[in-house]
């Protein structure tokens, strides 16, 4: 057998070997020992969690306040300081896996113009600099890739984008090497790197421990091709020795990267983790009083410490950091910092007991997301004094039945009552029931009103108080007349300022238009949408009602609601919706704030008769309406019809449907406007928490 043969295999075998390791390494890194620490949390801010959360980016750009140090994690407590960072660095981590080099060339405006046209589509690109024989290429790459077999796809692809073929195209590459010396710095192993770069062989510095750096060649994506690195090197460098890379754990490749502005090329330190070992940890040297920036997450700066690792075949970026830290920014992100000191200490503890309560693992690598779907987490941006005070003086302090954690679950606003579990997901908790809130209306406090007006061409719209004014004159049914205040005030289809939608008209001072209503300004207590069309309802409940729904949709009833009045039974055509849980009516109906709502038709009226019969019409031209001056015909399929309080609609031929509603998310728990008008009228924050959860106590951890 020949000797690069040999070599081959025996480093096949190491990668088979280090695959076990890999995977009793990472079962045990799905549970951290850092996680088993109440005090602790750990966020993933990027991880491929299946279908629990996927937000995945390929590199990640880190900038600390403080110098600050990487290496691998030690027992989930601290880390290695095999790179040693100044304050202010900006560094990009990667993945070292499957990817492909798409070109290498000494022209930077033909690798940016590569770039800018990769980024385009769904192949990501980076370019390296690299320093050979004096002078610098650009090394276009994209990637990760999730195998060997996608990296070649992904080449084909990149090829015909970019139009490169033959001795041109791009090459899949894997992430296996060949170590070609050790050296105690990068200096001298720089030397041999650019020796051997020189003939035409990938060559890369890894840093392999502290103080230990390593001159990695082959970048393969298979054994087979890193065979032929093999020949090529050792007839190129006879005596050259060569031996299996990345067999002990974790390393670091070590690049200068060009990518972050593809106009001018201005290089940042680029370390990709290669490996299998412990994950890589990232931490500030000043303790609490530094942060790290991370640019890809809207540039937020962090407390705490990052850990990076490879989950899914993705990078995972996990922010960890002590529970109140957390707190601190959590919640500033739920609530406003404005708010009484027992609302926000009242939120603190649930925030706390909810973070708890999601163990380590929900998301594979971390207990907590930063969207959310977990809670709002935004870094120290949403920090404040007042906040601050609220979750130290409750620290530890956690809601507790039956001596267990319950999930603590809360919303925005439960719209004056909060819901009964049933009410949402169909299964039934004592904890959450259905209880008043009718604190909720702290959220409209303060708002404009709005009139809700009939216009002279049969349009009906919404004008705020403050645009307009009540003219003193009534029309035959006894309804006022409002004119604008100012030239072109717009008329919006609902009642809140809506920048990105057209305006249903206009109205100048001297136009006259009927006052149907008064109304609230659309807020997280009291709310309209709509009018939605039966094409936008059944384009909104495509996929997530278990039967189909015929079209068009002529009408959309609630037909039962649970015990807070939220609705559990939608019909449409008359077919119950049956959506895998009441509180999806959210999404399926358009994206509906609460599920406490009432559906009003707009082409569709009900008269009471004598003897309390009732009997339903529908507006269309040519319809008899009995006005003030008689039987006439409605022309344009529009008329304003009264209920017994005076109380006045449009009805209209365009068979649409308006919701009206309260409360804002699932309603579940404590309501937190309910919490801030509860603490607005002195009630402390423990009677808060045990108002909304049932039988619970409020303890110290």
């Amino acid at each position: 057998m020949k000797r690069s043969g040999l070599k081959s295999n025996m480093l096949k075998v190491g990668k088979s070997l280090l695959a076990g390791v890999l995977l009793m390494g990472l079962v045990q890194f799905q549970t951290p020992a850092a996680s088993a620490n109440s005090d602790q949390v750990r966020v993933a801010l990027f991880v491929d969690a299946g279908s629990a959360y996927k937000s995945t980016v390929p590199a990640v750009t880190l900038v600390s306040s403080t110098a600050w140090t990487a290496g691998p994690r030690n027992s989930g407590v601290g880390g290695e300081a095999w790179v040693n960072l100044a304050a202010g660095d900006k560094i990009r981590f990667s993945l070292d896996t499957f990817k492909v080099k798409v070109l290498e060339t000494p022209d930077w405006s033909k690798a940016s113009a590569a770039a800018k046209k990769l980024q385009a589509g769904s192949d990501k690109p980076f370019i390296f600099s690299v320093n050979q024989s004096g002078s610098t290429l650009y090394q276009v790459y994209t990637g990760p890739y999730l195998s060997a077999a996608e990296a070649q796809k992904a080449a084909v692809r990149t090829g015909q984008t970019l139009g490169l073929s033959g001795g041109d195209a791009p090459e899949a590459k894997g992430g296996l090497y060949l170590s070609a010396g050790s050296f105690k710095t990068q200096q001298e192993a720089e030397t041999l790197r650019a020796k051997i770069a020189s003939l035409s062989v990938d060559a890369v510095i890894a840093i392999t421990g502290q103080a230990s750096y390593e001159v990695w060649v082959g970048d393969a994506s298979t054994g087979d091709e890193l065979d032929q690195v093999e020949s090529q090197l050792t007839s190129q460098l006879p005596g050259q020795n060569l031996t299996p890379a990345g067999q002990s754990g974790i390393a670091l490749i070590v690049r200068s990267d060009v990518t972050l502005n593809l106009n001018t090329p201005s290089p940042v330190k680029h370390y990709s983790l290669n490996g299998t070992g412990s994950p890589l940890w990232i931490q500030g040297t000043a303790g609490d009083s530094g942060n790290i920036q991370l640019v890809e997450r809207s540039s937020r700066k962090y407390r705490g410490g990052f850990e990076l690792s490879k989950v899914a075949g993705q990078l995972a970026v996990v922010n960890e950091l002590p529970m109140d830290q957390y707190l601190y920014s959590v919640v500033g992100g739920e609530v406003y910092s404005s708010w009484p000191q027992e609302a926000l200490k009242a939120q603190a503890v649930a925030a706390r007991t909810y973070a708890l309560y999601q163990g380590a693992t929900k998301f594979k690598v971390a207990g907590l997301v930063d969207t959310t779907l977990s809670q709002a987490y935004n870094g120290i941006e949403k920090e404040a004094a007042s906040i601050i005070q609220a979750v130290d003086s409750t620290s530890g302090e956690v809601i507790k039945k039956n001596g267990k954690l319950i999930e603590g679950l809360f919303s925005s606003n439960s719209g004056g009552m909060a819901a009964d579990s049933s009410e949402v997901w169909k299964d039934t908790d004592s904890t959450y029931q259905a209880v008043k809130s009718e604190e909720d209306k702290a959220a409209q406090a303060g708002l404009k009103m709005w009139y809700h007006v009939l216009l002279s061409n049969g349009k009906s719209g919404y004008v705020r108080e403050d645009n307009a004014k009540l003219t003193g004159d009534k029309n035959p049914a006894g309804l006022s007349y409002l004119t604008a205040t100012a030239k072109d005030t717009n008329v919006r289809t609902l009642p809140m300022i809506q920048s990105g939608e057209t305006p249903v008209g206009k109205l100048n001072p001297g136009d006259q238009a009927v006052v149907l209503e008064k109304v609230s300004q659309s807020n997280e207590y009291a709310w309209v949408r709509g009018p939605f069309t039966s094409d936008q309802l059944s384009k909104s409940l495509k996929g997530k009602t278990a039967t189909a729904v015929s079209s068009p949709i002529v009408s959309l009833d609630v037909t039962k609601r649970g015990p807070s009045g939220r609705a559990i039974e939608v019909k449409a055509n008359g077919q119950v919706l049956d959506v895998k849980y009441p509180d999806m009516f959210r999404s399926a109906l358009g994206g509906l704030p609460s599920t406490l709502f009432d559906i009003t038709p707009t082409g569709r009226y009900t008269v009471l008769g004598a003897g309390d019969q009732t009997a339903s019409g529908t507006a269309k031209a040519g319809t008899k309406v009995l006005s003030a001056s008689g039987t006439q015909t409605l022309n344009g399929g529009n008329m304003v019809v009264l209920n017994g309080s005076n109380e006045a609609r449009v009805v209209d031929d365009s068979n649409m449907f308006f919701i009206t509603g309260q409360g804002n998310g699932h309603g579940i728990g404590m309501s937190q406007w309910g919490a801030k008008g509860m603490a607005d009228a002195g009630k402390d924050y423990k009677t808060i928490l045990q108002h909304y959860y049932q039988n619970v106590t409020i303890e110290k951890e």
